[in-house]
């Protein structure tokens, strides 16, 4: 038992409050609850061949990769990766095993998984394993031609796959040791006057070409800071020789450029440990040709550990887990999905509910995995997630009792419709919406600026309220044209006047695409140039801006000129969108083809960007995490679950409610926190459900409510709560402690911590005790006559949404039994329940 003190509450000394408090946060333990790259010359098709033979278990599905060919000219080959996948979904590379046969040997000839062309024509490829054949169709073209090597198609490769243009070579600013290449390629018309004109004679060596630096180097003859990149007779080698024998010759202005690459096959499950499967890589030309690029692609992997790749793209598995395996070839990375379960695990798919399409992706997902979701969670906790993640609120008690009490088996389905008809569900959107798009008093601004912020945020608010498609708010503001005090969508552009900077905040607003790495050399990690980059900006290059009367007003226009130029040459690029065409912008407000772009139903990342972006508020993380930052070497998750619930939300017209009601009613969400041996250490694949600390606005009104007091924030009533703060620069200590954000950038990354900072006002700051003091909650519920029991039942459901167990009120009995100090001991046990983890995170 702790000290008390005979004095009057009121008047008791700081210090001995903070004493008191320190030796009571040892009874919130018992009285709430605790949640708990070097480079080969190999063939492409040899690393698929295994010494010992592989037999799949029982019946199986006989694939091969890739399931067509076409080969063009002489050097033109292909080879292939055969997979047999069991029953139970193991997929194994049964390449050594297979038989080929081409059904006409005139036209091409097989040799280890190889195919080369031999005449023009059109053939079969006839692959055969354990009883099973495939027939793959084989086109040949200009089987006698010996075509020129392209330095851009041939030679360019060969750097990237030996890292010589990566950031820690000659990529970097300066280069290395006397030497620069443009960063990832970027320019190969400077790389190659840099190798063959800058320094004439040094690089390359025409007349001897075998005693070229540019070879000694990178094969280790001559002292390289790199060291040995690959041997002298690897076929990388050869063809910088041919190259070098041809006269280093520059490309011709019309040479085919590579449009994309596919890595194939595009998703496995395989087992640990030790099991290897090949990938093939093929790329995609402009003038319609296709080559395997195995041996010339960089391969990285997210997860060693679970899936290691070799230079020449054979996956190794390793512990169980999951793995994303990329390829990187000329300015396109794309990556397969690599699935690592334990070999000969015993495990059955449990009979489990599956209310709508969520489940049903999601459970396809875990199988595969071989983990078993959480069960449903209890009706206090459903009721209490729900409360917090649709509205921002704790359930009242009266409510909970009610809830719990119900028999109705639609009760769940039923009060999120109830939530979602309430005024806070706006109000937790439109607080989301104005950290999307920056919504604060700008810098430097004259003092009355703070009405259009208002407007802004009421604005947004009211196309929340309307249920205004989404899609179609997107439109508004990126056409935005007027004054910012009569048309609020014109605030847009008063966050940021650059219009590099406001191209890449569009981009990750909307889309989930941060392009910022595309500014000064293409992305190392997704598909995007520098031409994608300075492309969408040209979208934003023509607006004008000036004061009007009201010094308060800025008016946005359409100027009709301003260019975006590329820093390589300074040529104009004109308006194209990302990933898509160039349009037709002439005689038009570039920003109004843009808006129209951006808000079209068939835009490919739009509805994909605002799916994820509202399931990660509902689930914890998104299936893209962080949710807006979307790139090949960031993959979903889940991409048919992802897929599907973009199509959905483009179906419901970007009905936002209607999406969240499908979430909601998700057995996915509706899944316990608490795990089981197989999903122990799932964190992105939704097998249970994740405990989230309250964000800053929410915990701060989820105390204002369960104590009864107010806060007060600039140019709101005494009533409102802080997820109805407009502008991004109003804040209090609390908020700013708990990571409340400023929206001084668009990130979507919502709360800080946690910290020390926070930890320690919750124990001793003014927030907690001060509003437990000034609400009375204690004294209003001994004058009701409640019982102590009572009141403790009453402070646990306020708190936890959920009544005490038997043995947290056995704990607490010997406490309230202090009759003296009855009313200052329930304060305690009140400030006890309020900084238990149990309060604090959503689970």
């Amino acid at each position: 038992m702790m000290a008390r003190s005979n004095s009057n509450h009121s008047t008791e000394h700081p210090m001995n409050v903070r004493i008191r408090h320190h030796a009571f946060r040892a009874l919130s333990l018992c009285c709430a609850a605790v949640f708990a790259a070097g480079l080969s010359g190999a063939l492409p098709g040899a690393t698929a061949t295994v010494s010992a033979a592989i037999t799949p278990q029982g019946a199986f599905t006989l694939e091969v990769f890739p399931p067509d060919v076409s080969l063009k000219t002489k050097r033109g080959s292909q080879s292939f990766v055969v997979r047999a996948t069991e029953a139970s979904g193991i997929q194994r590379d049964v390449t050594a095993q297979a038989a080929f046969t081409v059904a006409d040997p005139t036209k091409a000839k097989i040799e280890k998984a190889v195919l080369t062309p031999l005449a023009d024509g059109a053939t079969t490829l006839k692959v055969s394993f354990s009883g099973q054949s495939v027939e793959i169709p084989v086109k040949v073209e200009q089987a006698q031609a010996d075509p020129t090597l392209s330095f851009r198609r041939d030679i360019m490769p060969i750097f990237l796959k030996g890292g010589c243009n990566s950031g820690g070579c000659h990529g970097s600013a300066r280069g290395q040791d006397g030497f620069r290449l443009s960063l990832f390629g970027y320019d190969p018309e400077g790389d190659h006057f840099r190798l063959t004109r800058e320094m004439a004679g040094r690089r390359v060596n025409l007349a001897i070409p075998d005693e070229s630096l540019l070879l000694t180097k990178i094969d280790g003859a001559a002292p390289h800071t790199g060291g040995k990149i690959f041997e002298r007779d690897s076929e990388p080698a050869k063809t910088l020789v041919h190259w070098l024998d041809s006269g280093a010759p520059n490309d011709a202005p019309d040479v085919a450029t590579c449009t994309n690459i596919e890595i194939l096959p595009k998703s496995l499950v395989l087992e640990s440990p030790g099991q290897t499967h090949q990938v093939v890589v093929r790329a995609h030309y402009s003038d319609g040709s296709e080559r395997d690029v195995t041996n010339l692609a960089l391969f990285l992997t997210s997860n060693e550990g679970s899936a290691k790749i070799s230079k020449e793209g054979l996956i190794t598995t390793g512990a169980r887990g999951e793995a994303f395996v990329m390829a990187r070839f000329s300015t396109h990375t794309v990556g397969t999905h690599v699935i690592v379960i334990p070999k000969d695990l015993k495990y059955e798919w449990p009979k489990v509910p599956e209310t709508n399409f969520v489940d049903l992706l999601v459970d396809e997902k875990l199988r595969n995995l071989r983990m078993t979701p959480s069960e449903i969670c209890n009706d206090e906790t459903f009721l209490r997630r729900a409360h917090i993640d649709i509205t921002g609120t704790l359930a009242a008690s009266d409510e909970v009792a009610k809830f719990v009490a119900d028999q109705d088996p639609q009760k769940r389905a039923k009060k999120i419709d109830e939530l979602l008809a309430r005024n806070e569900f706006v109000d937790i959107w439109a607080l989301k919406w104005s950290e999307l798009l920056k919504v604060r008093t700008p810098p430097n601004n004259v003092g009355g600026s703070y009405k259009a912020t208002l407007n802004y945020y009421n604005w947004i608010r009211k196309q929340l309220a309307d249920n205004v498609p989404i899609n179609k708010v997107a439109g508004e503001l990126v056409r935005a044209n007027g004054s910012n005090l009569e048309n609020p969508a014109v605030n847009y552009y008063e966050a940021e006047p650059d219009p590099l900077k406001l191209a890449e905040d569009t981009a990750q607003a909307f889309l989930g695409i941060r392009v910022q790495c595309a500014q000064c050399h293409n992305h190392p990690f997704d598909r995007w140039t520098m031409d994608d980059y300075r492309g969408f900006v040209a979208f934003f290059t023509q607006i004008g801006r000036k004061k009007g009367e009201d010094p308060r007003e800025t008016i946005v226009f359409d100027r009709a000129s301003g260019e975006s130029t590329h820093p390589v040459g300074n040529r104009v690029v004109p308006p194209k969108f990302l990933g898509g065409e160039a349009p037709d912008c002439k005689g038009k407000d570039r920003r109004d083809v843009l808006a129209d772009w951006i808000s079209a139903p068939d835009n490919p990342y739009f509805g994909r960007h605002m799916a994820n972006l509202i399931w990660g508020q509902y689930m914890g993380r998104g299936i893209v995490e962080p949710v807006d930052d979307v790139r090949i070497s960031n993959p979903p998750s889940n991409p048919e679950l992802l897929d599907a619930l973009a199509k959905k939300l483009v179906e419901y017209n970007y009905d936002i409610r209607r999406f969240v009601r499908d979430i909601c009613n998700s057995r996915t969400y509706q899944a316990s926190t608490r795990l089981n041996d197989t999903n122990a250490a799932d964190q992105r694949n939704f097998a249970h459900a994740t405990i989230r600390r309250m964000r800053a606005e929410v915990m701060l009104d989820c105390i204002n409510q369960v104590t009864e007091t107010t806060e007060k924030y600039k140019g709101l009533p005494a009533s409102a709560r802080a997820v109805e703060i407009a502008d991004g620069k109003t804040t209090n200590y609390f908020l700013t402690t708990f990571g409340r954000r400023d929206r001084e950038t668009i990130c979507a990354r919502e709360e800080v911590g946690p910290t020390l900072s926070q930890a320690l006002h919750l124990i001793n700051g003014d927030t907690v005790e001060t509003k437990i003091i000034q609400g009375e909650v204690i004294k209003k519920l001994q004058a009701a006559k409640m019982t102590p029991r009572e009141v403790a039942q009453e402070l646990y459901v306020r708190c936890f949404g959920r009544q005490p167990s038997e043995d947290e009120l056995r704990k607490l009995e010997p406490i309230w039994g202090v009759t003296e100090d009855q009313p200052l001991v329930f304060q305690d046990i009140f400030w006890a329940l309020m900084n238990a983890k149990e309060f604090m995170f959503n689970h």
